[in-house]
Parts: structure tokens; sequence; C-alpha cells
């Protein structure tokens, strides 16, 4: 393989285990987790909770050890923290004593401590207007919405430049309508800015608009990526438009069986003699060829969100 084609990130048999709290054997949330991901995809991953999505994030993020397996980025190691990973969390964990700028500026400065006042606020400026605060950069967090305060933590993430963006449920307590508009501000994001993203969701209508691969986690403990579908659906993508593509509700439809039905079952097939060593990837072709579910579509003009939750 040429150094072109190297992944970007790689883990490797990556696993995390806890003691018990009753001191018998360790707790394995999960093991043998591997997967690529290669620079400029967008990736996302679900499953139920307590499978370990969060925990992997954490590690990628060099926020904590795995207890056992190797991540690499960009042909190093992953040992620690580092701002070449920016983090956005379900809450937006801004400074409430700074305002929407100052938040912004704290990370620009902590990633080129040399630059100037005026070079620091002009970076800052460039991502506030790109996640459409303008105008509200003088704002306290108290002062914003939830919705604008996610988006500073968006914009915070994406000044430092970061190699990789690493986003968990960033969007999970925002209503539905928000929700839409700030997806559609961060692929318009990503799309100029040609971001490599890590992204734990519960919401499979999320997943399949904004990734270009989508892991599916088995339930733990032992819990495991299961299965990979390469979501071909064309760029740019609308999200009133997207149920139109031929190949939508198949992978939609793949995606909630797996995660009513088939990630309880992987538990019980997982150690099986002849279980797979890697996850299972699907193309939307083939959801087409073996899907025996009936389609159920929505009627025209009435769009709909469907989350899954655990």
């Amino acid at each position: 393989m040429t150094s072109a084609n190297l992944p970007f990130l790689q883990v490797e048999h990556l696993a995390r285990a806890y003691p018990s709290p009753t001191g018998g054997d360790d707790v394995t949330v999960f093991d043998h987790v591997n997967f690529r991901i290669h620079k400029g995809e967008f990736v996302c991953v679900t499953g139920h909770s307590g499978c370990g999505k969060s925990t992997i994030l954490n590690i990628l993020a060099g926020l904590d050890v795995a207890s056992a397996g190797n991540v690499f980025m960009d042909g190093r190691e992953v040992s620690g923290p580092s701002l070449d990973r920016g983090v956005i969390f379900q809450g937006h964990a801004l400074m409430p004593w700074l305002t929407v700028l100052e938040n912004v500026s704290f990370a620009v400065k902590s990633r080129w401590a040399s630059w100037s006042k005026h070079q620091v606020r002009d970076h800052a400026m460039r991502y506030i207007e790109l996640v459409g605060l303008k105008g509200a950069e003088h704002k306290k967090p108290s002062q914003l919405s939830g919705g604008m305060k996610q988006r500073v933590g968006i914009a915070r993430a994406f000044s430092i430049e970061p190699k990789m963006l690493l986003m968990d449920e960033p969007f999970g307590a925002l209503d539905a309508l928000t929700r839409g508009v700030i997806q559609d501000e961060l692929l318009k994001i990503c799309a100029e800015t040609q971001q490599t993203v890590f992204m734990i969701t519960h919401d499979v209508d999320e997943a399949i608009l904004l990734s270009d691969r989508i892991m599916l986690m088995s339930n733990g403990p032992h819990a495991r990526i299961a299965e990979i579908i390469n979501n071909t659906l064309p760029r740019p993508r609308e999200r009133s438009a997207i149920h139109r593509e031929p190949h939508y509700y198949p992978i939609r439809n793949h995606m909630v069986d797996f995660l009513v039905s088939r990630s309880k079952q992987f538990g019980a097939l997982r150690d099986a003699a002849d279980a797979p060593s890697s996850p299972a990837v699907f193309d939307p072709v083939d959801l087409v060829e073996s899907e025996s579910a009936v389609v159920i579509v929505p009627p025209a003009g009435k769009p709909n969100i469907h989350l899954v939750n655990a």
C-alpha cells in the first residue's frame, strides 16, 4: 500500500475494560474494535447506549486510555490530547464569563500563541461568520439560545483547524428544527474545509445525511463494530430531497433493522467458531438486492424525523 493510500486514522484491536464494582472479573465494554478512516472522510458511528461509542471517541481524542490496542493518526500513535484533534461534546462547554468572540479566540490563541491580537480576532471571526453568528460575537453564552451555543462550540473546534474533528452527539439536545439548520451548516463547512470527521449519533437520518460511511456497533458488553455501510448517496445532499434517492430507504431500513434486532443477535454469534474477524461491509446496491423488509415511504410533502434512541 502506497503512502497516498494509507488511512489517515487507523484503529487496531481496541478494547476498554473497567474493574467490576462487585470485585469480580473486569467488565469489558468493547473489544476487537478495528476500523480505518481516510483523509477528508465523514464517518458516523451508532449503536445502543452502553456499547462504548463515547469511550472510543475519548480514546481517539487522547482523553482516555485503551486497555488494549492502538490508535494511529497521520502516521503517529495517539498517546494523549492534542490540538490536532478538535472535540465537540454533547454540551457546548463554553466559558460563561467570555463572549462568543472571546471563547473562540481563546482556542485560536492556544493554537497560535505567537499571533497578534488582530490576527487572532480576524481568524476567530472567520469561523464565527461561517456558523452564522456574525452580529452575536459580543454576546455571552447566557444571551444565546441552545442552538447558538452549539454553533459557538462548532466554530471553536473548527477555528484551531484540527486534522480531525471528533463529535459526540453534538446536536442531541437541540430541537428538530435547530438541529436541521446546524446539520446543513456542518455539511457546508465540511465541504469547504475537507475536514475529517468521526461523529457519534443516535439519529439514523442524521447519519445518512452527513456521513460517507456508517459504522454499526453491537450491544455491550464486549461490543464490536459489527457492520459498516458505505453511504454512496450523492453530494451535495439536500434534506428535503434525500429521501427520493433510490438507496435512501434500503440504507435506512438496514440501519433500523440492525438497531432493533441484529445488534442483539450479534452478541450470541460473536464467539462462534465461524464468527467474522472483521465488520461486514455493505454497499447500497447490496442492500437493495437483499432487502426483504417492506419499505414504508411517508406521504409526499410531509417530511418526518425519526430518532432511534436507546
